[in-house]
């Protein structure tokens, strides 16, 4: 936003309402109602109704929009609830008040009392009789037939994004709604809320580059946590055999529709629970999200109809090449003849040497991801691209491990977990190796996880979920930047 011609004008009215013996920026101003109070008691009020019982009101807000007469106006105040229209007449409050009201401008807050009465087009209205000034702004809001439309503007300077344009406010109402639904959820299935470290000597639980910070007393470096997943396992090493985390994420990656360097995801670990009764749950946690949220297991996002009402469907990642990418059964099998396979659906691997596993899932993410509109389980992934899953009891190349796409996008992330300290130290080994080779998302060697499991982890599932891409979803939102508040940007 420019820097507002308007602003010094308004400095001085602050000044002048300091003149006239009144605080521009008050504190204590009490209501007896909202907007939306005002409107759900009394609209069914006649005007004669309204005359007889002389009912008064107090309320206060934020001015958006003023209409003046000179010795009259009609306001709109806007608080949380809504909006609720004023009348302010010289005469029906004292000239100190109205005095008050001519340094007034949209903008700013005011506190009003008066009756509530009927105008001449039928609305309810207020009849001030007592005017305050709660705070006078010193910025205009965006011109009030266009508003703040400039997507880049409106993320810089989300607070006037949420003043002037409704339809946001309801987005994070709903967001914050979701995250209440998804923590009741868990507690009323018994699982243990529980909050781990943000700050990590070692990152881990994912394959990602971390941030790196210093604490001075210390004399050490940190990690933003890339995710709780280590620590969650411990807990459950420890006996808390069901529990969650609704925790902040940070991550040193590229910026895009569905990425922010720091995220919300819901991580949850289940003693004794296999991968498949993760899926169920997942359907049921979905499912129930879609019914209370919006009021429908039937959403529309972005132009595609999505149903959750049904079973989700559930394909491996092998399978999903054949069936949806059209590659034979013999191609997916072999390297040599998926790199061939390939080029026929011009497409060329980064490395054409890499493992099988690796091949078989950049493949999958360029041929088939985009195409997992309705919800669909992608289960049985390699054991290369999942250190941290349980092998497959009955095929070691692949592990007890599945993700769920909705509209082309990976939603959730879940397997049975590796609880074999042997294998797990082999595998942080092998990521070691790739980290010393270059790949910077390359998980670190953590021997007190390896110690951890030594004192033995119970057969567990465990499973993470995107918090911020369930609630793209579910408000029907484009971008990841839309459904966070302060999201990062480029400058």
């Amino acid at each position: 936003m420019e820097d507002n011609p308007y602003f010094e004008q308004r400095l001085e009215k602050a000044n002048r309402l300091r003149q006239m013996g009144q605080e521009p920026y008050a504190s204590g101003l009490k209501v007896s109602h909202q907007a939306a109070q005002v409107l759900a008691d009394y609209q069914s009020y006649s005007k004669e109704e309204l005359e007889e019982k002389a009912i008064t009101v107090t309320v206060a807000g934020r001015m958006m929009f003023v209409r003046s007469f000179g010795k009259a106006a009609f306001v709109k105040v806007q608080d949380p609830s809504g909006r609720v229209q004023l009348y302010i007449k010289k005469g029906e409050v004292p000239e100190e008040d109205f005095n008050i009201y001519q340094c007034l401008e949209v903008g700013d807050f005011i506190w009003a009392s008066g009756k509530l009465f009927r105008t001449k087009t039928d609305e309810l209205s207020i009849l001030v009789q007592s005017l305050k000034v709660g705070t006078k702004a010193l910025r205009s809001l965006p011109e009030k037939f266009h508003g703040l439309t400039d997507k880049e503007q409106r993320y810089r300077q989300r607070y006037v994004d949420l003043i002037v344009n409704p339809e946001v406010r309801d987005v994070f109402i709903k967001r914050s709604q979701i995250i209440q639904k998804v923590r009741e959820f868990f507690l009323e299935r018994s699982f243990l809320e529980v909050e781990t470290p943000m700050m990590q000597p070692i990152p881990g639980g994912a394959k990602a580059k971390p941030f790196v910070t210093h604490h001075n007393a210390l004399d050490r470096d940190f990690y933003l946590r890339i995710a709780p997943e280590l620590y969650l396992k411990r807990l459950v090493v420890g006996g808390l055999e069901k529990v969650f985390e609704i925790n902040r994420n940070f991550r040193n990656e590229g910026i895009s529709i569905q990425h922010n360097p720091e995220f919300t995801m819901l991580e949850f670990y289940w003693a004794y629970a296999t991968y498949e009764e993760l899926m169920d749950l997942t359907e049921d946690l979905i499912r129930t999200l879609a019914k209370e949220v919006s009021g429908s297991t039937q959403l529309s996002y972005q132009g595609s109809d999505l149903d959750f009402g049904h079973a989700f469907r559930r394909l491996s990642l092998k399978d999903s090449l054949i069936e949806i990418a059209g590659l034979k059964k013999e191609e997916v099998e072999e390297a040599k003849s998926l790199v061939k396979a390939a080029s026929r659906l011009n497409f060329k691997f980064k490395d054409e040497k890499a493992p099988l596993g690796i091949l078989q899932t950049e493949l999958f993410e360029e041929k088939v991801e985009a195409q997992l509109i309705q919800p669909t389980f992608i289960t049985q992934y390699p054991t290369e691209v999942s250190p941290l899953s349980r092998r497959h009891q009955n095929d070691p190349s692949v592990t007890d491990r599945f993700e769920l796409f909705i509209y082309g996008r990976e939603i959730a992330n879940g397997f049975n977990e590796l609880s074999d300290p042997v294998d797990q130290k082999e595998r942080f080994l092998k990521q070691v190796e790739e980290r010393e080779a270059g790949d910077e998302e390359a998980m670190y060697f953590d021997e007190d996880f390896i110690r951890a499991l030594e004192y033995g982890l119970p057969p567990t599932a465990g499973e993470g979920i995107g918090i911020d891409r369930l609630v793209m979803l579910l408000t029907d939102q484009p971008s990841i930047r839309d459904v966070i508040l302060f999201p990062h940007r480029r400058s």
